[in-house]
Formats: structure tokens, sequence, C-alpha cells
């Protein structure tokens, strides 16, 4: 008999929304997270779309640790010389169903294993799952250091680079053009401050995504988003692009920082922390095999992410996907059957859900993404010139239309039209 139901490798958003509903459902089920604490590894800093867990744990936001809700997004494009910005605020964003929030990781992150503890799980931090456990060829378990634990079924929800699912078949190495680096700081300022520049009440929140200069050219872009008492700063680019640079990271992030954009918004503050990860980017084309017999592969180690440039998810998903796999180990324990003729439903419940059909119909956006540099020179380049026209009065003035089209011509029509078509298709 094994020891439990299911034993979960990582106490991320996949594994511990997996690990709640499982023991609420009554299954026996162990977490195992190889940081010093459930969050202590995940440096994601941003924002959460709230509409999967708000499901599971309806109100969770009145007693999770969550940062401020979302009111306003901005979204700039920049250059060396010029800053574009759309400032957009509604009360729509304040419906529960459709909320938003700034998180930290490690203080979410151990909230929501604490609830899957509160559900009866087991989580043991920390504690790093070397291999799966087999006999006679089939999956029984989890090898961590000298501790062989055995479960019915095997939840890999350890994150973007899952070694587990490489070495289970189910998922390829990375490849470079699939997965994206991130560099984030903390920056420390008062909550008064924060409201104060950025035009806040207490409570609320605001994000905003960079474009053009930022990534100096590559693949990539800034961003910026405040919590109670700190603002998260930060640059995510492409690896495939980082490798073929010189730039390095650590020096973007400083010119990032350091920008007449965002520089006013830092000042004063004291940064207390400094991190780097990967991001999965490759949307459904880095999909890995998704189930196997005693497995289920969530999360980002599924790749369950997408940056479509106003948006980047990848939090609702890894909680929509934790919960589909609990619903499927559920109906797997009723049968008495966890072989992949149970655990294949898996991938059913996904493509019915937001989080599959998400993935399919942005999936030409990656593709598009790493395939259009001009959205990351030339197109910035192209609205500076364009709105520096429109706003500079020297002399005579001119008609919009014939100070404009020279910058059009300039850009070529057919690259705009190409790129209109395919952006249009692709998100």
């Amino acid at each position: 008999m094994a020891d439990y139901d299911a034993i979960v490798v990582g106490a991320g958003l996949a594994g511990s929304t997996a690990a709640y509903c499982m023991a609420k459902a009554g299954l026996s089920v162990l977490v195992l997270e190889r940081g010093d604490a459930a969050g202590a590894k995940n440096v994601t800093g941003g924002r959460m779309y709230a509409h999967s867990l708000e499901k599971i744990i309806p109100g969770f936001a009145e007693e999770a640790p969550v940062q401020r809700k979302v009111v306003r997004e901005r979204i700039s494009m920049l250059t060396g010389e010029s800053c574009f910005t759309i400032d957009f605020g509604s009360s729509r964003f304040k419906d529960p169903a459709s909320a938003s929030y700034t998180v930290l990781r490690a203080e979410f992150d151990a909230w929501l294993a604490g609830k899957a503890e509160e559900a009866g799980c087991d989580v043991v931090c920390p504690a790093v799952a070397d291999d799966l456990l087999r006999e006679n060829g089939k999956v029984t378990g989890i090898i961590a250091g000298d501790d062989e634990l055995t479960g019915e079924v095997v939840l890999l929800a350890d994150g973007v680079n899952s070694l587990l699912a490489q070495k289970a078949g189910l998922k390829k190495e990375l490849s470079p053009h699939h997965v994206a680096v991130g560099a984030k700081e903390v920056v420390e300022l008062s909550s008064g401050v924060i409201n104060d520049r950025f035009n806040l009440n207490d409570g609320e929140g605001l994000a905003h995504l960079f474009a053009g200069a930022p990534s100096q050219g590559l693949v990539g872009g800034g961003f910026l988003y405040t919590n109670k008492d700190s603002l998260c700063v930060g640059l995510v680019i492409t690896v495939s692009e980082m490798a073929k640079s010189a730039a390095r990271l650590p020096d973007m992030l400083e010119a990032f920082r350091e920008s007449s954009p965002v520089k006013p918004y830092l000042t004063g503050g004291k940064i207390i922390e400094y991190s780097a990860h990967l991001v999965p980017e490759g949307g459904i084309n880095m999909t890995p095999i998704l189930s196997a017999d005693n497995l289920l592969v969530l999360g980002d180690a599924a790749g369950f992410c997408l940056n479509l440039g106003f948006t980047v998810r990848g939090m609702d998903y890894a909680i929509g996907s934790g919960a589909l796999a609990a619903e499927t180990v559920i109906e797997a324990k009723e049968k008495g059957d966890f072989s992949n003729a149970t655990l294949g439903s898996y991938k059913t419940r996904l493509e019915n859900s937001f989080v599959m059909q998400d993935m399919n119909t942005h999936r030409r956006a990656p593709d598009f993404i790493e395939h259009t540099p001009r959205m990351f020179k030339e197109y910035p380049e192209l609205v500076e010139n364009i709105l520096a026209d429109m706003f500079t009065v020297s002399g005579p003035s001119k008609l919009m239309v014939k100070k404009a089209l020279p910058r059009v011509f300039k850009a070529g029509l057919l690259n705009l039209a190409k790129d209109g078509f395919r952006g249009s298709r692709a998100i």
C-alpha cells in the first residue's frame, strides 16, 4: 500500500492548488518543496489574475496576503529620448470575478501552502525530489535524498525547468527560444509615497509594462508593479536573444531603473531584494506530454504562460491547471485506476478550460513576438517621431498626414501591413 494517494513536487501555485483540492476531497497528499518554505524559491514579482482562485476559494483576497488590487494599467513605448504611454483606469477592475492583484510570491505561496496544510496535506520543506521511484517500470513515488516515498500518483509542479518531467520522457530539454530570463528588484517605499507618486488610494495598485529601449532592441520588455510598501521593477528578455547579445542583463536592468521614465518613481527607495529566474514563453509550442501512467505535469512545468505584450499571464494558468489535475486524480482514486487511461482525461479537462483555450487562441503569439524585432526598436522610434512632429511648433504648420506619411514610408508600408496582419492573428 502506498504511503500517499498523491505526491506533489513543488509548492508553487499549481502544486499547492492541486494539493488543497485533493485534500479537501479526502485524499492523502504529500507536498515536497525544495525551498526552506513554500515560496522561498519563487521570485516572480508581479500580478495575479484572480478569477481561477476565486472559483476555488471564494473571497480569498480578504484573507490572502495580496498587495494591491490593480485598478490602473499603463503601457509605455520608450526610445532613448522619449516615452509614449497609454494610461487606463476603470472601476470595472474592482469586480472580484475579474480583479487582479499584485503579489509577492514568497508571502502568497506560503499562505496557499498553508491552506493546503489546513485541508490535511503534509507539506515538507526543504525537500528535494531527486528522482522518480519506479518498480517494474511503473512510477510508484519519489526518491528524496535517502528517503523513498510512495504514492499512487505523482504531480510534477516543479517549475519551468522540470528535470523530473525530462527524466520521465514527458518533456524535452528547454529551448532558448521558449524561455526568457527575468531580473527583478524590490524597492522599498512607504505606502503613502507610492500612493502620491502613482495617484492611488490605499489598496489600489498599478501595473506598468514597457517596450522598446528597456530591452535595447532585444525581444523583451520591462515592468513595474506597485505593492503595499514596495515596487517591483524588472526586465524579461528571451534567452535566445541574450545569448547572441553582448549586453548583460544586470547592466540592462540598471539602465532601465535609471531611465527618466522610471527613476522618479524609485527616488528615495531602498533595494531590499534582487533576483532572477527563467520564464516559460513558448506558449503551446513548449507544452510537454501532460500525463502518463501515475504522472501528471502542471503549471510552469507544463509551459502554461502567455506574454502578449499588454498582458503577462501564468499564475492563473498555474492555479487552473492545479485544480484540473486534482479533479483528474480524484476521479482516478474513485476508479482505483491511476493509469494514463484515466489520467489522460486531464488533457481533455485542460482543453475544455480557459487554460488550453487561451494557449490555442494565442498559439501564434510567441513566434510573432520573437520574429518581429521591429516592435522593439523601429516602431517605438516611429511613434516617437510622429508625436514629436505633432507637438513641435517651430514655424508654419503642415497637415498631420503630411507630417506622418514620410515617417510611415521610412518604416515601410509593407512591413507595417505584414506585421499588422500577423499581429492581428496572434494577439
